[in-house]
């Protein structure tokens, strides 16, 4: 398939963000350049440095806008300033001037399927009249049943109980209904509103102008809601974020969506847009990043896959095949902020800790785009032990306490030093309690120790990026013994993974780097190697 044209004419297979790495920065767990215990942009400033030694290509910045923080950002009330949690639009300029002069670029959380509920147009809405402007850029609805007292159909919230909320009136009486598919605190746009569009658009160019290289878009299978909101057939499924039959996303409007994103992308060169894709149908996946849609899709099969030879390899294959048809490019993580760490996820202990760092090279062996979670890199595990009262994700408080929700992969970092905050902040405790049980896990800890995740890391980028096996799309499969897998790139490298409790012999080749020591040159169990 001949590869689309960018639009300077280079092919799109040769732009930056078709092999780049990415790295994730929860703003708030990162780095703080106070003394508030909550991480900010200078605090990503200072350890641009760290970065920079990492080897990553770019930084992706969880939401930094402004916001009540009802869902930790991504609540936006202004979409073109900083939250001053974080710092303030010298800060942003300042550190995207930085990365650059550091070959780093810098991506952002962009968040078009809904607003905060303190948004300006929102407060507007609240005030005005049923059909009203202002209320058309909402989703409103008159209730059903007597006096209006149930909701317009039976979808449920994300985060639990209905996804509509009813609003009081001027005059003091119940009336219509909003729609938010998340909290009640973020309200859906209406994208059948042009003003909603051109508001984006004119978001997109305040910061592309500014120097931002690209952005994240959440939620980008949302946004275009069906015609006439009909109920959902609970006959069919349990309604599941992630459901191909979820009639709250997935709905054909979104691309016509994301071709308005394209094309303002395209006034800016060498700049990309990366989708949160929940689309489990690989040709209906596809459709988001054809050449005039998203540059990049998120696919969530590898982070989903158990540690198994036959799990990791249905997710390779998958991902391959979801992007093949439309001639993209795979996207490949292990975790996020959403996702409970690999090393907990793959056992925990020792054994999760193995099993980590074999996915590494197996991720980092894949052709396309990577993306880190920030942590993942010193082989944090998840903090399941938080105590109730330092619980701040949303999702504690609305399941009633039944659901301890995200917090235990969003503790801050460590850094350095014997005990918490280990460097994180110059104050004395951190917005999440940090384990004292991390300190040989701090970057300084790691850095000088061959043997480290850290150093990993660092050496599987810089291999990755500059040896010529690593070149070309695709892999081609060999044969191993039973939970194993072993793989080819066009290039020549060779990547086997052992998943078994047993060693196993190694394909033919030189050996380039390994998650584990060889025992008698067999490759041990719960790790993986690379050779040329």
């Amino acid at each position: 398939m001949v590869s689309p044209q960018g639009v300077a004419g280079q092919a799109e297979s040769d732009q930056w963000w078709t092999t780049g790495v990415f790295y994730q920065i929860y703003p708030r767990s990162f780095s703080d350049g106070g003394d508030d215990g909550v991480g900010d942009l200078g605090g990503v400033r200072d350890r641009l440095g760290y970065l920079e030694l990492l080897g990553i290509d770019a930084i992706w910045l969880s939401p930094v806008m402004r916001s009540p923080m009802a869902d930790h950002g991504y609540d936006v009330s202004d979409p073109r300033d900083i939250d001053p949690l974080f710092g303030d639009l010298a800060a942003m300029d300042a550190l995207i001037a930085e990365a650059h002069a550091r070959r780093i670029k810098v991506t952002m959380d962009l968040v078009p399927n809904h607003t905060s509920e303190q948004h300006p147009w929102f407060q507007a809405a609240l005030r005005a009249e049923p059909g009203s402007r202002e209320r058309d850029r909402y989703i409103f609805r008159e209730g059903r049943g007597p006096n209006g007292d149930e909701p317009p159909n039976n979808w449920p919230s994300i985060f639990g109980g209905p996804a509509w909320t009813r609003v009081t009136e001027a005059d003091g009486s119940p009336g219509e209904w909003y729609l938010h598919i998340f909290a009640r605190e973020q309200p859906d746009l209406n994208w059948d509103n042009p003003e909603v569009a051109e508001d984006l658009h004119t978001t997109l160019r305040f910061w592309l102008g500014r120097g931002v290289d690209g952005f994240r878009i959440d939620v980008a299978h949302g946004m275009a809601k069906p015609e006439g909101l009909p109920d959902h057939d609970w006959a069919l499924n349990e309604l599941m974020r992630n459901d191909d039959d979820d009639p709250r996303f997935n709905n054909q409007g979104v691309h016509e969506i994301h071709r308005g994103i394209r094309k303002v992308m395209n006034e800016f060169p060498d700049t990309m847009a990366v989708g949160e894709i929940w689309v489990r149908d690989n040709e209906r996946f596809g459709e988001y990043i054809r050449p005039d849609e998203l540059h990049l899709g998120f696919n969530f099969r590898l982070a989903e896959a158990k540690f198994s030879a036959e799990q990791v390899r249905a997710a390779i294959d998958n991902s391959l095949a979801a992007v093949a048809s439309v001639g993209g490019t795979p996207t490949w993580t292990l975790s996020n902020h959403d996702v409970e760490r690999e090393v907990t996820r793959y056992g925990g202990g020792a054994v999760g800790w193995a099993r980590a760092r074999a996915m590494t090279l197996v991720e980092f062996a894949l052709p396309g785009a990577v993306f880190i979670y920030n942590g993942a890199e010193l082989g944090l595990p998840n903090v399941d032990d938080l105590p109730e009262e330092a619980l701040q994700d949303p999702v504690w408080e609305r399941s009633g306490h039944t659901e301890r929700g995200r917090d235990g992969c969003r503790v801050p970092l460590p850094w350095q030093g014997s005990e918490p905050p280990f460097g994180f902040t110059t104050g004395e405790s951190t917005w999440l309690p940090m384990p004292e049980s991390w300190a040989p896990l701090t970057v300084e800890a790691q850095l000088e120790d061959v043997g480290s995740m850290l150093s990993l890391y660092r050496t599987a980028i810089e291999l990755r990026s500059q040896r010529p096996e690593f070149a070309g799309g695709g892999v081609d499969w060999y044969g191993s013994p039973p939970g194993c897998l072993a793989f080819r790139r066009p290039g020549g490298l060779i990547c086997a993974l052992n998943a078994t409790d047993v060693a196993i012999p190694l394909p033919p080749g030189e050996v380039l780097l390994s998650s584990a020591p060889l025992v008698d040159g067999a490759l041990p169990a719960n790790a993986a190697a690379w050779l040329i």
